[in-house]
Order: structure tokens, then C-alpha cells, then sequence
């Protein structure tokens, strides 16, 4: 049994290859974990990278956007799928060395690279914008409304196959020159992570509904 993504040229860092992962594990935690992803493609000859969101699948990441966005229509429009470049970023820590070079920042990354395709089965679809809410909060798929069939026409929805991909990891504290240790700085991490608060209802909502099980235990 494969546990592990193929390195390929294009997935292999040129500086700090330690930091690379390949294993399935690492990269599924950090796609999951992840709220947002960055996807990258090439639209009219210039690139562009656009923020949106994400769910993994399995061994498909599937990207949320509109019929009318620039890679949806280009996703189209390509019999081969959009070639494209999706990335996500958990920042943990800031690195605070002695000297100014070896500052640094705890991450954990994916980098996903092949062919997007429109998702056009209407059950695929479907399923993929459950998980995309269920992404944004375990439950809420079934917590809301439904889409109709003219919003499910307005959405759309991109899958790329996790087959090129990689991870990279920086943690721990900062490496200094041997040099440098001596010197009067403050030196080490500063964690970071991100928290939720306590729900804040809309300002139309019935004041009787209560907040779901779901999310009354989110917040720290």
C-alpha cells in the first residue's frame, strides 16, 4: 500500500528539503486544517492567484467558485483541465532570532499542482458543497437550507486530483550563529494559532434559536 506522494521535480524544494513531507498523514492534516487556499493559474496570459475555499475528499481537494469566475470558465474551457497551483498556509509561530538573517516563521504547507476540472455531475457537485460547508464547521450542511437548483446552477466547483503534491514543515526555535548566542537579544516563539469566539447571532435572528452543539464548543 502507496502512503506517500511521489516526489516529482516540480515538489522538490530547492532550499531546506528536510522540511519536505511526502506522507499522506501530514498532508491531509494540514489540507484539513486549513480554511482557506490560494489557487493559482494562468488567465489570459497573466497569473493569477485568488484566495477561496476548500474541502479534501479522499484524494480529490475540491475548490469553491462561481460559474463566472475567471478559473471555473477557464476550467471549461480547457478539454485537458486548468493546469494549476493550489497552496495552503498554517503559520504556528514567529521565529525571533539574535541576528536579523536567521529570523524565521513555524509553518506547516501544501503545495498541490495538476489539472483542475469543472465538476459537472450534479450529485459530485452536490457532495462537494456539503463538504465544503462541513469543512467550515462539522455540521452545518445539514443545519441549513439546501440549495436550490438556481444556486447550485451559479456555483461552481473545481476538483483536483491529489496526485503532485507536497508538504513543507518549519518548527521549533531559532538557529543561531554560535557567534551570535552571546549577544543581549531576546531570542525564541512567539505561538500563534487561531481560536474561535463565541458565536455572535445575526441581527435578525429569532432570539429563541439556540446555537448549535456544534458550535458551542468551538469557541476557547
Amino acid at each position: 500500500m502507496v502512503t506517500g506522494y511521489q516526489p516529482t521535480q516540480r515538489t522538490t524544494p530547492t532550499r531546506y528539503r528536510e522540511r519536505a513531507r511526502y506522507d499522506r498523514e501530514t498532508v491531509h492534516r494540514i489540507l484539513d486544517e486549513a480554511l482557506i487556499c490560494h489557487l493559482g493559474y494562468l488567465g489570459n496570459g497573466r497569473p493569477v492567484v485568488l484566495p477561496t475555499t476548500h474541502v479534501r475528499v479522499g484524494e480529490t481537494l475540491y475548490l469553491h467558485g462561481s460559474t463566472g469566475s475567471g478559473p471555473v470558465l477557464a476550467a471549461g474551457a480547457a478539454p485537458a483541465g486548468l493546469p494549476v497551483c493550489v497552496t495552503v498556509t498554517l503559520v504556528d509561530g514567529l521565529v525571533l532570532a539574535r541576528s536579523a538573517m536567521h529570523h524565521s516563521v513555524n509553518f506547516r504547507s501544501v503545495v498541490v499542482l495538476g489539472a483542475a476540472r469543472v465538476v459537472d455531475d450534479a450529485a459530485e457537485k452536490l457532495r462537494a458543497l456539503v463538504g465544503l460547508l462541513d469543512h467550515i464547521a462539522p455540521g452545518r450542511a445539514a443545519d441549513c437550507r439546501a440549495p436550490n437548483p438556481r444556486e447550485l446552477a451559479a456555483t461552481g466547483v473545481l476538483a483536483l486530483d491529489l496526485v503532485e503534491v507536497s508538504a513543507k514543515v518549519r518548527s521549533g526555535g531559532p538557529v543561531d550563529d554560535p557567534d551570535d548566542c552571546a549577544l543581549p537579544h531576546w531570542a525564541g516563539v512567539v505561538p500563534l494559532s487561531v481560536t474561535a469566539g463565541p458565536p455572535v447571532p445575526a441581527g435578525d435572528l429569532d432570539p429563541r434559536t439556540p446555537v448549535p452543539p456544534y458550535l458551542s464548543g468551538r469557541s476557547a
